[in-house]
This record gives C-alpha cells, structure tokens and sequence, in this order.
C-alpha cells in the first residue's frame, strides 16, 4: 500500500488534507516559494492531527546554504516542533557546490532526536545523487523527498526508478513535484516507490479582493489544498 503525504501551508489545508484521505502531513508556511517553517501557532493545532505531521524546517525563501545565524533559527524551530509534539521535521542544507552540508545535516539532526527526518528536495540540486544518497542512509534519514533532479517527478522518473533501487530498504524515496490523481498511477509504476508527496493545490474560486490585491496582501492567483484534490490522489492511490 502506497502512503500518501500531502504538503499544506495553512489550518484550511490542513483540515482539507486530513479529511480527503492524507496519511501523512508536511506542515509548511509559503507553498508557493516551496515551502518555509510553519508558525508555532499552526504547528501547535496540527499536533492535534489523527496523522503523523512533519514540520518544514527552512528559514527563508532561496537556496540552501546557510550560515550559523540561519542554523541558530533552524536549532530553536526544531526545538519548537519537539515541544509542541509533531512528529517530524523536513530539512535539508547544501555546500556551495550543491552538494549536502552533512556536518550541519549531522546537527539538525541531532537537535530532532527522538523524531522522524526527511530530507528535502536540497536533495535535487546535488551533484552526484547516488553519493548522496548514501550519505543521507549514513546521516539518518528516514526518506528522501525527491523529483529526481527534474522540476518535475514525473520527468525525474527514471531516475527516482534507479534510487529506489539503490536505497532498497535502508530508507524510503518518496517522489514529489507535480504529482496529481492524473498521473500517480503512472509515476509510482515508473519508480517503484512506496510513498508519494503532493499538495492537491487548487487555484480559488473566489476572486482576490482587489484592494487587498493592491495592497500586496495578497496574490491573484491564490492557492489551496482541496479535499476533493487529495480524495481523487487517495483513490487513485487504491
């Protein structure tokens, strides 16, 4: 049976994902810029999920390389997410010639003991996967969110094919980007994978307020997790 992780960025999406069908949740603020670290506020109501929840840990919009103030802000948001109970948390962190940081990796880590780690798409940016692979078996990771190196998972998917294989058991590689009821069928036969990662977004069908829209509060093209999205991805699932 495949697993089913569904990326929300907000209480609405949240409750759309839980009751469309969602196993696991990766708790993010700003899905539009691939996700940030939630609000303790947020984090605190998604403890209270029937399903495991997985907290984003990356402190601003960009790439991945950090510096040790950006790394005291990660330290004290993994510290947030173990107080308010979540199960998890979603990080990754690059070298400036993309491969991963694994001595910072190494002290995330260590700062989330006793929870779940995935590592994030940081991972798609990598020069040599295989390699990095290994090292993020070595690291500790649970699972590697991952579009094979493409924007999309389903052009990655001869190479999330031969991760699968390369991570056999050791840890899980769960496909994501671009992922929807249309298409999962497919990307899981490709790859062999046994988890997959989606938002089920939806544009709004209600209109932006125009003045909020001048304002710059918000955008005109405003998405949301839909429960209908995330039931048809479940059933799609079987």
């Amino acid at each position: 049976m495949t697993l089913l992780e569904i990326a929300v960025d907000s209480v609405t999406g949240l409750d759309n994902a839980v009751r469309g069908g969602a196993q696991r949740i990766e708790l993010c603020a700003a899905l539009d810029i691939g996700g940030l670290t939630p609000t303790i506020g947020l984090m605190a109501v998604a403890a209270e999920a029937p399903v495991p929840v997985y907290a984003m840990i990356r402190p601003r919009a960009g790439g991945f390389v950090f510096d040790a103030r950006e790394e005291e802000v990660m330290l004290a948001d993994i510290q947030a997410v173990s107080a308010v109970g979540l199960a998890g948390v979603v990080i990754g962190a690059s070298l400036a010639d993309g491969r991963l940081d694994t001595a910072l990796l190494a002290r995330l880590i260590g700062a989330a003991d006793g929870m779940g780690v995935t590592l994030h798409r940081a991972f798609d940016l990598v020069p040599d996967m295989d390699a990095a692979l290994d090292q993020a078996v070595e690291l500790g990771f649970e699972r590697i969110l991952s579009s094979g190196g493409q924007p999309k998972a389903l052009d990655g998917a001869d190479v999330l094919k031969r991760l699968v294989q390369r991570a056999g058991d050791r840890l899980s590689v769960m496909p994501g980007s671009g992922i929807r009821a249309g298409n999962v069928r497919e990307i899981l036969s490709r790859t062999g994978a046994h988890e997959v990662h989606a938002s089920g977004r939806e544009r709004l069908a209600v209109a932006p307020d125009a003045k909020s829209l001048a304002f710059g509060f918000q955008t005109a093209s405003a998405m949301e997790t839909d429960e209908d999205a995330v039931r048809k991805l479940k059933e799609a699932l079987g």
